[in-house]
C-alpha cells in the first residue's frame, strides 16, 4: 500500500547531519573551534583569560554568524565565496573565442583596462541543435508541454505521478528540468489575427476576431506579459581516452583534454536517443516533448544569458560573428 510522502520545496537543500545542520556548517564551526582551541593551548602561559575572550568571541560569532545565517536564500559563506571570486573577476569580458586583439595604438592610451574573454559553459551550437559543453560533454534542449494536475481526479493524479516517476526511475545520466519564465510577444498573434479576419465567411466572426486583436493589444500596452517554459535539458559526458603516463594524466589540464571523434559521436546517437525515449515516456501524460534545433537552442542560451531583455530572442537574430549589411532603403 502506498502512503504519500513529504518532499521539500527546496530540492537542492542540503541534508543535515546532527543537530539539524549541515556538513558545510559543522565543517565551518569544527574548524573554527579547533584553530581557537589551538591558539588557546599555545598561549594560555602568558596571555590572560579574559584578554584571550576579547580576541576569541568576535571571531566565533563571525564562524557562527557566516556558518548559520542567510542572505537571500543563500548561506553567507557561499555568499563569501562568489564576491571573492567578482571582485578577482575582470571587469570587461568579451565573447572572444579566437582570442582577445590588442587595440589601436591611438586607442590604447585612454584604456583603463584590457579585457578578458568571457567563458561561459556552452562552447558552441551544431547544426543539429547539441549544444557543445567542451570538458563537460554535449546537451540537448527539449521543450515540454505541461498537464492540470489540480483538475484531476485522485485516481488520475496517481496515475500521473506513476507514470512520471516510471520515467525519473529510467535515468541513467544527467537531466535538468528547468521551468523558467520569460517576456511574452503578442505581436506576431495579432497580426495574424487581424490578417485572417479579412478572410473570415462571417461578418460577425470578422468583427469578433478584430475585437479580441484589440483585446491582445491593450494586454500588450502598459504592462510587461510574462509566460513560463519548461525545458528539459538532456547531458551526455564525453569520454576522452586516458593518457598512457599517470604523470601526464596529473599535469593533464581540464579544458585540454582530447576527445576521440568516435566517442563524440556515440555520445551524440546516446543523447538523441535519450531524447526520443523522454517523448515517449511522456506522452502517455499528454507531455509533449519537442527537439530544439540551432536557431532555438541558441535563442534559448541568449535569453538565459540576459533575461531581462525585452526584445524576443529568436532564430532569425543575427549572430555574434554575422555582418550585417544594408540594402539602399538603410533595411537590414
Amino acid at each position: 500500500m502506498t502512503q504519500p510522502v513529504r518532499i521539500p520545496a527546496d530540492v537542492d537543500r542540503d541534508d543535515t547531519v546532527l543537530a539539524g545542520l549541515t556538513a558545510r556548517q559543522l565543517g565551518i564551526l569544527s574548524a573554527t573551534g579547533i584553530v581557537l582551541y589551538g591558539l588557546w593551548s599555545a598561549v594560555r602561559a602568558f596571555v590572560p583569560v579574559a584578554v584571550f575572550l576579547v580576541l576569541a568571541v568576535p571571531v566565533a560569532a563571525t564562524a557562527v554568524c557566516i556558518a548559520l545565517l542567510k542572505r537571500d536564500g543563500l548561506s553567507l559563506d557561499r555568499l563569501l565565496l562568489a564576491a571573492f571570486r567578482q571582485r578577482t573577476t575582470h571587469r570587461v569580458q568579451v565573447a572572444a573565442p579566437e582570442g582577445v586583439l590588442p587595440p589601436p595604438a591611438w586607442l590604447a592610451q585612454h584604456q583603463d583596462s584590457a579585457p578578458a574573454p568571457l567563458k561561459l559553459p556552452a562552447e558552441g551550437v551544431d547544426e543539429a541543435g547539441l549544444v557543445d559543453l567542451g570538458a563537460d560533454g554535449i546537451a540537448v534542449v527539449t521543450v515540454c508541454g505541461t498537464v492540470n494536475f489540480a483538475l484531476r481526479t485522485p485516481d488520475e493524479q496517481d496515475a500521473l505521478i506513476t507514470a512520471f516517476g516510471r520515467y525519473l526511475h529510467s535515468l541513467t545520466a544527467p537531466v535538468q528540468i528547468l521551468v523558467r519564465a520569460q517576456y511574452l510577444d503578442l505581436s506576431t498573434q495579432t497580426a495574424e489575427l487581424r490578417q485572417r479576419a479579412t478572410s473570415l465567411p462571417h461578418p460577425a466572426l470578422e468583427a469578433a476576431a478584430r475585437e479580441h486583436a484589440d483585446f491582445l493589444d491593450h494586454l500588450t500596452h502598459g504592462r510587461n506579459l510574462l509566460c513560463r517554459q519548461v525545458l528539459l535539458v538532456l547531458r551526455e559526458p564525453v569520454s576522452a581516452p586516458v593518457p598512457v603516463s599517470p604523470l601526464a594524466a596529473l599535469v593533464r589540464r581540464r579544458g585540454e583534454q582530447a576527445v576521440d571523434p568516435a566517442a563524440r559521436r556515440a555520445a551524440e546517437a546516446r543523447l538523441v536517443r535519450r531524447a526520443q525515449e523522454a517523448g515517449a515516456l511522456l506522452g502517455p501524460l499528454g507531455v509533449a516533448v519537442t527537439l530544439l534545433d540551432a536557431g532555438q537552442a541558441t535563442a534559448v542560451l541568449t535569453s538565459a544569458c540576459n533575461p531581462d531583455t525585452l526584445v524576443s530572442p529568436s532564430s532569425p537574430l543575427a549572430g555574434a560573428d554575422e555582418v550585417i549589411t544594408l540594402d539602399e532603403r538603410g533595411t537590414p
